[in-house]
Parts: C-alpha cells; sequence; structure tokens
C-alpha cells in the first residue's frame, strides 16, 4: 500500500513574494546601498501616489509610526488618548511610552471597531487625541470621529496598521483626515519584511517625523554621503533610529502595484467563507457596517459559540492544529493583560464586548497564495470538529 501523503501545515497568514520583489532586494544587495537611500525615496513617492497623501513617511514599523505621531502632539502628565479596547497592544504602549495616559473604550460587537458613542462619553478636559483602529481592514466611522475631534478640538491619530487599501465612504485611508499609520508587517496585505509609514496633513508632524526617525538629524544620511551632499550636520532633537532600510523598500515597491490584486483576491475568499459558514449556529461572523466603504480584509476573524460549538476558542484552534490548519489570536484584550491591569487600573468589565470577543475570536487561514483547495480543507476541518453536516 503506498503511504499517504499527509497534506502541509496551512498558516493563518503569508506573505506573497514576487520573483521580481526578490531579484528587487538583491539588485539593491549588489548595489552597496541597503540602508535608506533612493529605493526608500522611490517607494514614499508611490506610497504618496497611492493614498493620494500630501506625504508618505517610511519608518521602521507600525508601532514606531504610532510613537512619534504622538510624540509629536507633545503629551504632558496625565493628558489622555482615547483608544480601543480591542487592538494588538502596541496601540496602548505607545501613548504610554509618549508620555499619555490610554483610555480604553469598548466596541461594536459586530464590527469589533470602536464604538464613536463611548467615544464622546470618554472625552474629559484632559482628553488629547483619539486614536481608533480599523480592524481587520474595516474603516472606524470616522465621519463620527471627526466630528467628535472637531467639537472637542482634538487630534486623530487612525491606527491604520490593517488598513492600506482600505477606503471609507469612497475615499481612500491617508488620503483625508488628520494622521494615519501604516503598518507592512509579514502578516500584512503588503509587506517590506518589516516597516510602516505615516501619512499626515500636518506639516508640522511631518517636519517632526523626519527628525525623530533618525537620530534627530537635520539631513538625511543617503544625501550627506552623496557625491553632492555634504558630511556636516546638527542635531535639533533626541530621535530614534526608526529609519527603513532599501533593502525593505524594494519589497515594497513591487508589494504595493500589487495591493489592490491582493484585496480582491482576499475578498474573494472572504466571500466564500461568508457563503460556507453564514448558516452554522457554533460560529458568529463580522458583520458588516451601515455605511459604504472598502474592506480590505486584512484578516478574516468570527467568533465561537462555546455553548453551540461544545467548546472553547483554544479548544477549537488546538483541534484545528492537529488537522494542519493554522490560526490567529486578534487579539487578546490588552486592558487585561497584567501591566495595563496593575499600573493604569484597567479592570476586567470594563469593555464587556472586547472581552467577549477577546475570548472567542480566532483568525482564519487568508492570503493571496491561498488555493480554494486550501480554503476547503479549513472549512472541511472545521466542519469535522465543531461536528456540523
Amino acid at each position: 500500500m503506498a503511504d499517504t501523503v499527509e497534506a502541509p501545515f496551512l498558516p493563518f497568514a503569508k506573505p506573497s513574494i514576487s520573483q521580481a520583489a526578490i531579484d528587487e532586494v538583491a539588485e539593491c544587495l549588489r548595489s552597496g546601498w541597503i540602508t535608506t537611500g533612493p529605493r526608500t525615496k522611490k517607494f514614499e513617492g508611490m506610497l504618496c501616489d497611492y493614498l493620494s497623501a500630501p506625504s508618505a513617511q517610511a519608518c521602521a514599523s507600525g508601532t514606531a509610526g504610532l510613537l512619534m505621531a504622538l510624540l509629536s502632539l507633545d503629551l504632558e502628565p496625565g493628558d489622555e488618548v482615547i483608544t480601543t479596547a480591542m487592538t494588538f497592544v502596541a496601540t496602548l504602549n505607545t501613548i504610554v511610552l509618549a508620555g499619555g495616559k490610554p483610555v480604553v473604550v469598548d466596541v461594536e460587537p459586530g464590527t469589533y471597531n470602536i464604538d464613536p458613542a463611548l467615544v464622546e462619553a470618554a472625552i474629559t478636559p484632559k482628553t488629547r487625541a483619539i486614536m481608533p483602529v480599523h480592524f481587520a481592514g474595516l474603516p472606524v466611522d470616522l465621519d463620527k470621529l471627526y466630528a467628535l475631534a472637531q467639537k472637542h478640538n482634538l487630534r486623530v491619530i487612525e491606527d491604520a496598521a490593517h488598513a492600506i487599501g482600505t477606503e471609507y465612504k469612497g475615499k481612500r485611508i491617508g488620503s483625508f483626515g488628520d494622521t494615519q499609520v501604516f503598518s507592512f508587517h509579514p502578516n500584512k496585505n503588503m509587506t517590506t519584511g518589516e516597516g510602516g509609514c505615516v501619512t499626515t496633513q500636518d506639516k508640522s508632524m511631518q517636519k517632526r517625523i523626519n527628525l525623530l526617525r533618525f537620530h534627530g538629524i537635520d539631513r538625511e544620511a543617503w544625501n550627506r554621503f552623496a557625491k553632492e551632499g555634504t558630511p556636516q550636520y546638527d542635531i535639533t532633537l533626541a530621535g530614534y533610529k526608526f529609519n527603513m532600510m532599501d533593502m525593505q523598500a524594494a519589497l515594497g515597491l513591487h508589494q504595493l502595484p500589487a495591493l489592490d490584486g491582493f484585496i480582491t483576491t482576499r475578498t474573494r475568499f472572504v466571500e466564500r467563507y461568508y457563503e460556507k459558514l453564514s448558516s452554522w449556529e457554533a460560529l458568529v461572523l463580522p458583520q458588516a457596517p451601515d455605511y459604504e466603504c472598502r474592506h480590505a480584509w486584512h484578516l478574516f476573524a468570527p467568533c465561537i459559540n462555546p455553548e453551540v460549538a461544545g467548546m472553547d476558542r483554544d479548544q477549537l484552534m488546538s483541534a484545528l492544529k492537529e488537522h494542519g490548519i493554522g490560526t490567529g489570536l486578534h487579539y487578546q484584550a490588552p486592558h487585561l493583560s497584567t501591566y495595563y491591569h496593575e499600573q493604569w487600573g484597567m479592570q476586567p468589565g470594563d469593555c464587556p464586548h472586547a472581552e467577549r470577543i477577546s475570548d472567542t475570536v480566532l483568525s482564519l487561514p487568508l492570503f493571496p497564495d491561498m488555493t480554494e483547495a486550501d480554503q476547503d480543507r479549513v472549512i472541511t476541518a472545521l466542519a469535522k470538529v465543531l461536528k456540523i453536516g
């Protein structure tokens, strides 16, 4: 009897890297200029064009971008930044590192996005900014949030880590509003290995970020060391080492033109998930908002209904792993972590919708190089584990 060939493990996410992108990275290495240089500048220009943004400042990560944007607000002790209880911990961490106080509010149970009504209730005289997250690539109801910001004279920094290519009422995230921060981590819709960028309408913030991302030096290294440059420089503030390298940008030069195609493919797989899973009472699928948008579908993250399924989320993830199916957990509500409980007094029960999602959510495989056969493996494994059909 022939040996049975076991199907390879299917991860929940995997970057799609073209041969052209690999060749670009190799050419970058051969060029001798591998840190911030001409490829990074070209990539920033392409981002401006794609996003219809006045600026796009590439940096080492989305987290670095959030921190620099917040530092540009010159927060003082006690200043509050309102954000969502359903996000990766970096969103809260950067508020703390910038000298602010994170104030978390609950989310809409169907969309997992911050609830604007609860944002308004959380505003105090100490509030300086609102930092929403476009969860999984679904835009927050920005009209409501910007109306609140205008009414209370607040800044808005959009954590758009999931939202490159997302559109809100026909406008691309990054083309309007205050400030947006994108991530290009390998599990995002496009990648530069690690990396991110900041877009903002605020010219003073642009200047501040240019200094913060490279030691506070008043000119860029690649211009200083070029033939027409001069090596002299000045330090105007104590900055960080948050610049993007040309090796990273080399990937981005080819990822960005492919992004819309990636989103189209992701959307097709998500539509198949809805078609196959919408009648299953053991799962609760994410809901669409009541406004027009283009969802970038960075994640497809349903929640398990433990009472119907007869198991909890962790048991489901473990069982799927035994069937060769990878899953993600996006996210454990950060206000429940030890640090935010002990240092900031955040308590279980503060955000019940986010806490329910945190306890029951899992991200199913979704990436452009998936096949329908891969997706069928996911659905078949789910059905077997949940005893459906």
